[in-house]
């Protein structure tokens, strides 16, 4: 990148609930050596100053749901050297995407008044299946820490360091007490990616898969594990693997399995 000007970062929205952006807004102390770094170019959950492209980084927030939105982010691409994906939205087509596996339509006219008026895609679907993307960060929201190492990284020319395991991992590493293990309590922590340090086991409730699949999840072993350990029903597994990632890859194809028996 040109050393002698500051580069610019522009952080784009699309479908979604802008937790993910509040994550680089919430770094607080950190915030003031993000802006020593870089030049905040656009970024309208900040402030309303808008500087031209071209930008070396864009931060997108938010799954593509409209056919406006499909053809903005080929825009938002074509103007950015480096785009990341942040958040459940983006990178897997966020809760939103439960409409992936109804009608659209039904939902539509029973929710609006006038449907006419409503110009939707039948799917919600994650920014990589419209445009390249160069780095995916994950999590519901992201993690604020992994979001600084990533904007880190990209300044500096190097690949970010994120954790690849699950959430079983941080369990272990804070003392938490497996809820399965000690209270039957189905949980997706052993196939979901780390980054939310453990929250929903360190209080004793099972893992919703915040952060997505972790790499290489093996799902179907899981969820034969919580039918024959925890007398889970084809329709809890459906359920728990339909949430914040469920169209995600492995947990789609897990639930699409039970679907169809």
């Amino acid at each position: 990148m040109d050393t002698k000007r500051k580069p610019k970062l522009a952080v784009w929205k699309f479908a979604s609930c802008d937790g993910c952006q509040l994550s680089l807004l919430d770094c607080e102390d950190e915030l003031l050596d993000v802006v020593g770094e870089i030049e905040i170019a656009n970024f309208p959950e900040a402030s309303r100053a808008v500087i031209k492209g071209p930008y070396d980084i864009s931060l997108v927030e938010g799954s593509i749901t409209t056919p406006k939105d499909a053809e903005r982010i080929h825009k938002v691409r074509r103007a950015s050297k480096v785009l990341i994906t942040i958040g459940a939205c983006a990178t897997a087509g966020g809760i939103q995407a439960l409409r992936n596996f109804q009608d659209v339509d039904k939902f539509i006219s029973i929710v609006y008044a006038s449907p006419q008026y409503i110009s939707t895609l039948k799917k919600s679907t994650p920014i990589s299946e419209h445009v390249k993307v160069d780095y995916e960060l994950r999590g519901c929201p992201v993690n604020k820490y992994q979001l600084l190492e990533v904007l880190n990284a990209f300044l500096n020319g190097r690949q970010p360091i994120t954790p690849s395991h699950s959430v079983c991992m941080e369990c272990k590493q804070k003392g938490v007490v497996c809820v399965m293990v000690a209270h039957g309590t189905p949980c997706l922590g052993p196939v979901t990616h780390a980054g939310c340090g453990a929250l929903c086991p360190s209080y004793a409730r099972g893992c919703f898969g915040c952060f997505g699949p972790k790499e290489t999840p093996n799902t179907h072993s899981l969820s034969e594990w919580w039918q024959e350990e925890l007398g889970a029903t084809k329709d809890d597994i459906i359920r728990a693997f339909r949430g914040i990632n469920a169209y995600a890859e492995p947990f789609r194809k897990e639930s699409e399995t039970y679907e169809l028996q």
